[in-house]
């Protein structure tokens, strides 16, 4: 296996006192997409850590002379504490190498001499692990960019709001709400995620506000608990984050229509998704959810092939949701939704939760009412500049920020269109304005 980083091939520093090891490794790893650099004692390994700060892996022999690879291995953790660390040991040595493994922060141990396919997937898992560290912390820098963009936007629009438009001042205390809900860290780091995988996917935001609304609506008509509610409501707004690694050819289709190589690649999708929000502590359980949204009823999903009740509940809910929206968008007409519904009936038992039927039924007519066509008139997404004094709003229409800006069922004139074009520069949305028009 190889992993590239964005900058280039990735680093692993092999260190040993034997010339002649170090040459079997090089030898083992040649055709590999690694940079390898070697180090006949641990003071030469360090002053090669020091010139290279973005080492993703080191593995070190445990017996040298001088130092060993313990205490290598620990004074590299100073150097480059992200860096994973692999000791390798002979066989009398490995109760010692157990002991030291929390002093050395060491990873992995490997037994001398080695089996060089164990080797090969150690330094393989150990480097995808770096990758994926390296990853999640360059997203973590990002959501703190947008964080402060965020702060900057609600700052503007705040000072819009109370000199351009009296509608939007009638609102003030439920923009005192947003800014409060959009300075705490767990809002901010969720809608972040969403803009970032809207960078990849065009529809994605818009499919994610529909399949957590959906899941919300009826996780209450089930009864479950607030927190229960939160997780579910989360984990349906993230459920197809772990697409922002996905290659562009995998978005680009159906699974239908996928190789088996592109196939293994989309179901990595829920395990990224779950691997980028369990950093956080209080994520825990709508990472699981998921990781989770893509097992089947009836078994034969994936990634882990649960079936039944063994699947969490919230991850039944998400797929059915998250069916739902997206089946319905290859239908048109008045019977869009009956024909989704009859879809979803017939897959119970072995994709979707039988006993969520019901629920849904209900909760997706009330949820898409605005979203088939009224009598007389049909529901159209338009761009700010091809809005017209006189049309009536058919939603809500919100900034890219979640800031409500005119209420559905307003009719646009020439203020508030200039407003939203301008909001459409500096906070744009995810999606056009939805308007009434005749049919």
């Amino acid at each position: 296996m190889s992993e590239s980083s964005i900058n280039g091939v990735l680093k692993i520093l092999f260190v040993d006192d034997e010339e002649n090891v170090l040459k079997s490794l090089e030898r083992l790893f040649m055709d590999e997409e690694y940079e390898i650099l070697t180090a006949l004692s641990g003071f030469d390994g360090l002053k090669l850590l020091s010139e290279n700060p973005d080492m993703a892996l080191i593995v070190s022999d445990h017996r040298m002379p001088g130092m060993t690879g313990v205490e290598f291995l620990t004074k590299a953790r100073e150097i480059t504490p992200d860096s994973k660390r692999v000791v390798l040991t002979g066989y009398a040595d490995t109760e010692a190498a157990i002991d030291a493994i929390n002093e050395g922060g060491v990873d992995r141990y490997l037994s001398k001499p080695w089996d060089d396919d164990l080797l090969k997937s150690v330094v393989a898992d150990m480097v995808a692990s770096y990758s994926l560290e390296r990853e999640n912390k360059r997203l973590n820098e990002i959501i703190k960019i947008q964080n402060k963009e965020i702060k900057r936007w609600n700052d503007e629009l705040e000072q819009m709001v109370q000199f351009q438009t009296i509608d939007l001042t009638k609102k003030n205390e439920r923009l005192d709400s947003l800014n409060r809900t959009l300075k705490s860290n767990f809002t901010g780091i969720t809608h972040s995620f969403s803009l970032l995988l809207g960078l990849r996917d065009r529809s994605a935001p818009s499919h994610a506000r529909n399949v957590s609304e959906l899941s919300e609506a009826v996780a209450r008509e089930i009864g479950l608990d607030t927190g229960e509610i939160e997780a579910i409501s989360t984990a349906a707004v993230l459920h197809d984050t772990g697409k922002i690694g996905s290659p562009d050819i995998v978005l680009s289709k159906p699974p239908v229509e996928m190789t088996r190589e592109e196939l293994k690649e989309y179901r990595m999708h829920p395990i990224r998704g779950q691997t980028a929000v369990s950093n956080i502590e209080e994520m825990k359980e709508v990472g699981v959810l998921i990781r989770h949204h893509h097992e089947l009823y009836g078994g034969g999903g994936f990634p882990d092939g649960l079936k039944g009740e063994a699947i969490p509940q919230g991850s039944r809910v998400i797929a059915a949701a998250d069916f739902i929206d997206n089946t319905l968008r290859r239908h048109a007409g008045a019977d869009a939704l009956t024909l989704t519904l009859e879809e979803l009936n017939g897959s119970l038992g072995t994709l979707f939760d039988p006993t969520l039927f019901a629920r849904f039924k209900k909760v997706a007519a009330e949820y898409y009412r605005l979203a088939l066509p009224a009598s007389g008139y049909l529901e159209k997404e338009l761009e700010p500049k091809s809005l017209y004094p006189g049309m009536v709003t058919s939603r809500d229409v919100r900034s890219g920020s979640g800031l409500l800006l005119i209420s559905k069922d307003k009719k646009l004139n020439k203020e508030s269109i200039k407003i939203l074009d301008h909001m459409s520069a500096i906070d744009p949305s995810e999606s056009g304005i939805f308007v009434w028009i005749d049919k």
